[in-house]
């Protein structure tokens, strides 16, 4: 299926899994999906997000808040322990990344949802995000397209309609249906 992706296609496939190491999440959801979607800002089916004020910031301050960065986190804050504020007095004194752990040293694996490489080592793909990228096959097939491109998709996250992608779109005060028929109407 990879093989009918687009360049811009793969690189949402990799860019999401960018986006969970950053967060520091444990799996890749179609939150992380969206979030590497809004990141290819040239494409038309990203545009039509933005156009409506659904940006990579504003998504992913959405994200932040449904999830949070890591459930320690979140006991931290409830405690009254501000991480940002940890994290910028060390660095302030030991430079910038030194909170952050080394790359670790991860075996090759096949597949797109089990390549993680790089930093950080693999990081899951959840059943829905699995669902979200089979139904942008659907997607293509449906519109009569020979490849699979960046609004392909985000039409699969639409259509699988019950991650934290969708959530994220919908708080954001979008229809999902409205959304699904600009980008049908998008060229791309």
């Amino acid at each position: 299926m990879f093989e009918r992706f687009t360049e811009a296609a793969r690189q949402v496939v990799v860019t999401a899994q960018q986006e969970a190491r950053e967060l520091r999440h444990g799996h890749v959801g179609t939150e992380h999906l969206l979030l590497a979607i809004l990141r290819q800002s040239e494409d038309p089916a990203a545009g039509v997000l933005t156009e409506a004020g659904l940006d990579h910031a504003t998504a992913q301050r959405a994200v932040r808040r449904l999830l949070g960065e890591t459930g320690e986190a979140q006991a931290l804050a409830a405690i009254g322990v501000d991480l940002d504020a940890v994290r910028e007095a060390v660095e302030s004194v030991f430079g910038e990344g030194a909170l952050d752990a080394p790359p670790e040293e991860v075996p090759k694996r096949r597949g797109w949802f089990r390549s993680g490489g790089g930093r950080g080592g693999h990081v899951p793909f959840t059943a829905r995000a699995r669902k979200a990228v089979e139904l942008s096959l659907r997607e293509s097939l449906r519109l009569k397209s020979g490849e699979i491109g960046v609004g392909h998709l985000l039409l699969g996250v639409l259509r699988e309609g019950e991650g934290l992608g969708v959530r994220v779109v919908v708080d954001h005060g979008l229809d999902p249906k409205a959304v699904r028929e600009a980008v049908e109407r998008k060229p791309g």
